[in-house]
């Protein structure tokens, strides 16, 4: 009996989908909203998304509009946000929150590519990770008599396929990611 690799095939892709939503959040010199996903603002004492709170949207290229329904947030979305490691300032004028991004630098782009290789190696080691846990699956299976070293084999065979294809793809996403960012 061979192991059940689709649960571990799953992991694997939700560890990717979790991998591109973090590369979202990397400023890359244009408007993007999700560089504001992490920025959790105190909301009658609840730690609140902006989104949730705000309509956020791009006025042009390189400027984010936060509008927020609940005036009396303005302050604290522009608190949260100065407290993040979005890097910009938030202009306030009385009603409405403007972000606006700077052209990169070529040391900040560097320094983005080097950030996005780092997330990549992150989501890499999830990736491996999946693998071992079913990697060690096999091994318990094989002591408890209930597949063949053959099957154990296999099973490590199409393991280690699905984690090649995986980590190929998260190399791919990497660099594609690095070339948006040194073409900005």
């Amino acid at each position: 009996m061979k192991i059940d690799i689709k649960p571990y095939e799953e992991k694997m892709k939700k560890a990717v989908a979790h991998f591109e939503d973090e590369l979202a959040t990397v400023r890359v010199g244009k408007a993007n909203a999700a560089v504001l996903d992490k920025v959790r603002v105190d909301y009658y004492g609840m730690p609140t998304p902006i989104r949730d709170i705000a309509q956020i949207k791009a006025i042009d290229a390189r400027t984010l509009s936060i509008q927020p329904w609940d005036k009396s947030t303005l302050k604290p979305i522009e608190k949260a946000i100065l407290a993040s490691d979005v890097g910009i300032t938030p202009q306030n004028d009385g009603s409405v929150i403007r972000l606006s991004f700077p052209q990169l630098t070529e040391e900040r782009r560097k320094e983005l590519s080097k950030q996005v290789v780092k997330m990549g190696e992150e989501a890499k080691v999830a990736v491996r990770n999946i693998r071992r846990d079913a990697m060690d699956k096999c091994k318990d299976m094989k002591k408890k008599s209930e597949m063949t070293e053959d099957e154990e084999k296999q099973s490590g065979n199409d393991i280690q396929k699905i984690t090649d294809s995986y980590i190929k793809n998260i190399d791919v996403i990497v660099d594609k990611k690095k070339t948006e960012i040194m073409s900005i």
